[in-house]
């Protein structure tokens, strides 16, 4: 298998319900194991997501989990996952994503000729959406 890179995104509980969305987002096929599954005996853990991963059909992959024991969930500004092309979805994640979010650069035509803007979802996740014009 050759090597990729992708986000992993940490919720301070909320992995199940986060990655839900994503799955509605994006489509594609998702997987979640419990803490319960792997054996826990704290029953706050048990329901919570030790491991969850989306792969979609276009090749995007996000993988999560709910803050695991020991850890402390500390959301950070120095992060955004980034989406650009040039097709028609992405419109249709920018207003998925930004629906009951932050947005704070609307999706509009910048001065580099692309239309460009960035939310941080209901979630807490920042994303950055470039739509390019068609090459052709």
């Amino acid at each position: 298998m050759a090597s990729r890179l992708n986000p992993y995104l940490s919720f301070p509980g909320t992995a199940r319900e986060a990655m839900e969305f994503y799955q509605r987002v994006f489509g594609g096929s998702l997987s979640m194991n419990t803490f319960g599954e792997y054996g826990t005996d704290d029953p706050t853990l048990r329901d919570k997501i030790m491991h969850a991963t989306l792969e979609t059909d276009r090749g995007y992959t996000l993988m999560a989990s709910d803050t695991a024991p020991g850890m402390t969930h500390e959301p950070g500004n120095t992060v955004a996952v980034s989406l650009s092309g040039d097709d028609a979805d992405l419109r249709g994640y920018w207003e998925q994503l930004s629906d009951g979010g932050t947005v704070r650069i609307p999706l509009q035509k910048q001065m580099w000729g692309d239309e460009f803007g960035m939310c941080v979802d209901r979630f807490g996740v920042a994303w950055m959406v470039d739509i390019g014009q068609p090459q052709g």
